[in-house]
């Protein structure tokens, strides 16, 4: 199981933060260039999975696969949207995302008075618990 990257976006679709920890393969497209493509992508799969669904869809869109990877998305009340990209074995993501939002990003981001919200997280001490978090998960193989 693989964790390859995770980036988090505010209600408005700004990337306040990105982070990759096994990813094999680079877009050739700056940080900037793949989070509009993504948020973009991410906004029409919601719309498409609202509109087009045969049944009353609670939760919404929660996840695509392809043949190599799976893109796990987790959207919290206040619309900051998490989505992490894991390899096809991987599973429980959607807690780790949940664990990611109450654990890490409400601790040093939310409840820090020096942090603005929709800005680009910069808190080392968020990076470090991040890092930690994700690794100990059982997701994350090296």
């Amino acid at each position: 199981m693989t964790i390859h990257n995770l980036y988090m976006f505010d209600r408005h679709g700004v990337l306040m933060y990105y982070g990759e920890w096994n990813r094999k393969r680079q877009s050739g497209m700056t940080i900037e260039e793949e989070a509009k493509l993504m948020y973009g992508m991410l906004y029409s799969i919601k719309n498409f999975v609202n509109k087009m669904s045969p049944v009353d869809v609670r939760e919404g869109f929660q996840c695509y696969r392809t043949s190599k990877y799976v893109l796990n998305y987790f959207e919290t009340p206040s619309g900051v949207k998490f989505v992490m990209n894991t390899d096809l074995h991987s599973q429980n993501v959607r807690e780790l995302l949940q664990q990611i939002n109450s654990q890490i990003y409400i601790e040093f981001c939310v409840k820090n008075p020096a942090y603005k919200s929709g800005e680009t997280i910069q808190c080392e001490l968020f990076k470090t618990k991040l890092d930690e978090l994700v690794k100990q998960s059982p997701i994350f193989k090296n």
